[in-house]
């Protein structure tokens, strides 16, 4: 009862510590919004066109929006002492991981989410292709935030984490992008979405298991 305890007051303090700081949620989503927008306005109005780029591009900026909180998953509690804290504490490290990695999640790769249906009508996409991309990026998003754990506790207090943790990262994005995008553009030519989607699935729960021990490895490394 006392780890849930401290799961759930660190989760919720996590969640609440980002709606003081309303910046970075709104620069999160405003970059998101812009970053999609800017597409047709760029490529022109033809649909074939627009419905042929959109799966990719709202990934790309669903990814890259992700990856603007990424540097702050720990360097708060790092550096007000928090975090030395939490490692004496009785609650093994891969859950508060997993925690963080979870209010992440809710505050950054849920609202995008929930969010790219409405910016994919500029794109011209169907019903249906506006459903496979909310459940691909409600699939993508959590293992976006896992695998940017991994890169965040190894980078934890290092000059220049953000460019360390972009060039760390971003090519373990990849297979992610692929899958995503792949499943929304699968749709929208009329093939089945459910391996790419399935092919998600499978590497969340890879994540899930694996990245917060990974993560949590390394954050004792950091510290040390």
């Amino acid at each position: 009862m006392k780890t849930l305890h401290i799961l759930r007051w660190l989760l919720q303090r996590d969640i609440q510590l980002v709606f003081r700081r309303r910046s970075d949620l709104v620069s999160t989503l405003f970059f998101f919004v812009i970053a999609v927008s800017l597409f047709p306005l760029g490529v022109g109005a033809e649909p074939a066109l627009l419905r042929a780029i959109g799966p990719g591009v709202l990934w790309v900026a669903a990814l890259l929006s992700a990856m603007l909180s990424l540097s702050r998953l720990f360097a708060a509690d790092h550096a007000d002492g928090t975090l030395e804290q939490l490692l004496l504490s009785p609650v093994p490290l891969t859950l508060v991981v997993g925690v963080k990695v979870l209010a992440h999640w809710l505050v950054s790769g849920l609202p995008l989410a929930l969010l790219a249906p409405l910016l994919g009508l500029q794109f011209d996409l169907a019903a249906r292709d506006l459903g496979v991309l909310t459940l691909s990026l409600l699939l993508g998003t959590p293992l976006l935030s896992l695998i940017g754990a991994i890169g965040a506790a190894l980078t934890l207090g290092v000059r220049g984490a953000g460019v360390l943790l972009a060039v760390l990262v971003l090519p373990l994005y990849i297979p992610v992008l692929i899958f995503g995008a792949g499943a929304v553009a699968a749709s929208a030519t009329g093939m089945d979405p459910a391996a790419g989607l399935s092919l998600l699935g499978a590497l969340l729960a890879l994540g899930v298991v694996f990245a917060p021990l990974a993560a949590a490895a390394a954050l004792r490394l950091s510290i040390e």
